[in-house]
């Protein structure tokens, strides 16, 4: 885990996150926390439980994007689920312990990209050699290299002159190789194929779901594999081969070995829309029977409780969850008590206004208004949107916020889209290579659906 102080957490997430300095604080403190558990003695390490956060906004206020940031900064495994797509046990729907087995799933991934980027260099050069096997005229004996035989070629060293023809034309193919004269040379090669399997999904009762995955995983070591051969050009066919040569040396049993202990110590789960299986304090049931139900199986999760995946046991007792929700028709102590008292840190975001538009628009590191220049640029269009034109959009986006739904930052999305339609269907044909958003453009291309309160909520 990174040991980022709490102010230097709070500076990463600026870039990408506008305003919210509560949410970032606590946050900031709860990762913190985590680093501090880990140079604990044993004994008061496993006693030190995480401090679960409740975030608590409107929709489009960065929520989300904060969590996910979190995630980022500790190269920790993260998974965001919605609860309201939960069922309890005995109605059709997801089990609660899939969250903790997707969330393995993502770290043994996030562990096996790791350890091909340490093997990177090695795993190139014996997919180099086999791609001279595969470049030789055919007939030709192919020589099976070890590893310290490989090694010795690397790029830029001159070969040992030899009277073997072959190995000749072999050193030559090797110095064009590795100077990339070869990237569109077309091979043959053979590569081999899962067996395909037909789709199997349980919906039904806990423990029929986890049957489910074990079956797929049993049928996929009875099948055999395929092979078929395909052509390729040299730069597609070297990925396809560096693959194969880093699942031979990747030790699978190491990758899971790290990915289980990452889960349970570092592990974050965001649990968004917590606020829809809150029990109404009308009691009222209907659709919503099992809304509690829910609440007592995500309950031993977060407790602490020890799931079974296909890649073993995870314990839960160390995962961070941040649950996030509007809580517009109903709030915090509508959940459950066991449930409230797991999330000890509540925090409420606030709702942006025009100078926090402007500020998103302008400050991010992937702002909107970036990722549109850069769009039109690779149509060779030179988009300037003015200062001015970035404030008149921040005023329409929150006075439509104001006027219909509140949908947070999101509806930057939906004007950027409505006020740039035009640039955007030109640019390929466009004959005008500099174009100029200012704020009359931005009046002009807003104004009817900003008079227009009923077409606003349609087009905005």
């Amino acid at each position: 885990m990174k040991s980022l102080t709490p102010s230097e957490i709070v500076k990463e997430l600026d870039t990408y996150v506008i305003g919210q300095d509560a949410a970032k604080r606590k946050v900031a403190v709860a990762l913190r926390n985590r680093w501090r558990r880990q140079r604990l003695p044993d004994d008061l390490r496993d006693e030190v439980a995480p401090k679960n956060i409740i975030m608590i906004g409107p929709t489009g206020v960065g929520k989300t994007e904060i969590a996910r940031r979190l995630s980022n900064l500790a190269d920790a495994p993260f998974t965001k689920v919605e609860a309201s797509k939960f069922t309890e046990v005995g109605y059709v729907g997801r089990d609660v312990e899939s969250i903790v087995r997707d969330l393995t799933d993502i770290a043994v991934s996030q562990v096996k990209q790791q350890k091909t980027r340490e093997i990177e260099d090695k795993v190139r050069r014996f997919a180099d050699e086999r791609l001279l096997d595969l470049l030789l005229p055919p007939g030709v004996p192919q020589k099976e290299y070890s590893e310290a035989e490989v090694a010795e070629q690397e790029p830029g060293t001159p070969q040992v002159e030899t009277e073997d023809p072959m190995a000749r034309t072999r050193d030559k193919l090797r110095k064009r190789l590795l100077a990339g004269e070869l990237e569109d040379r077309v091979v043959e090669l053979e590569t081999t194929e899962s067996p395909v399997m037909p789709m199997m999904q349980v919906f039904s009762t806990a423990g029929l779901e986890e049957m489910d995955m074990h079956l797929q995983d049993m049928l996929g070591r009875i099948l055999p594999q395929r092979t078929k051969r395909r052509k390729a050009k040299i730069s597609e066919a070297r990925k396809i081969l560096m693959n194969e040569e880093a699942q031979k040396l990747i030790d699978m049993d190491e990758v899971v070995s790290i990915a289980l202990k990452k889960v349970q110590e570092t592990g974050i789960v965001f649990l968004d829309e917590i606020d829809k299986i809150a029990g109404r304090s009308s009691g009222t049931a209907g659709p919503d029977v099992s809304r509690e139900g829910v609440q007592r199986d995500i309950l031993p999760i977060v407790e602490g409780c020890t799931v079974v995946t296909k890649y073993g046991h995870v314990r839960t007792d160390h995962i961070l969850f941040i649950a996030a929700g509007a809580f517009h028709m109903t709030k915090p102590s509508d959940l459950i008590p066991e449930l409230q008292g797991r999330f000890p840190i509540r925090v409420e975001l606030d709702g942006l206004d025009a100078d926090d538009f402007e500020r998103i628009l302008r400050e991010p590191k992937n702002s909107l208004v970036k990722q549109y220049v850069g769009l039109m640029r690779t149509e060779n269009v030179e988009l300037t949107i003015t200062d001015s034109a970035i404030r008149e959009i921040a005023r329409s986006a929150y006075a439509v916020n104001q006027a219909t739904e509140d949908i947070g930052a999101r509806r930057l999305h939906t004007i950027m889209e409505h006020l740039l339609e035009d640039v955007s269907f030109r640019a390929p044909e466009a004959d005008q290579r500099q174009v100029t958003v200012d704020d009359e453009y931005v009046r002009e291309r807003l104004k009817d659906v900003m008079k227009d309160r009923d077409l606003s909520r349609y087009i905005l």
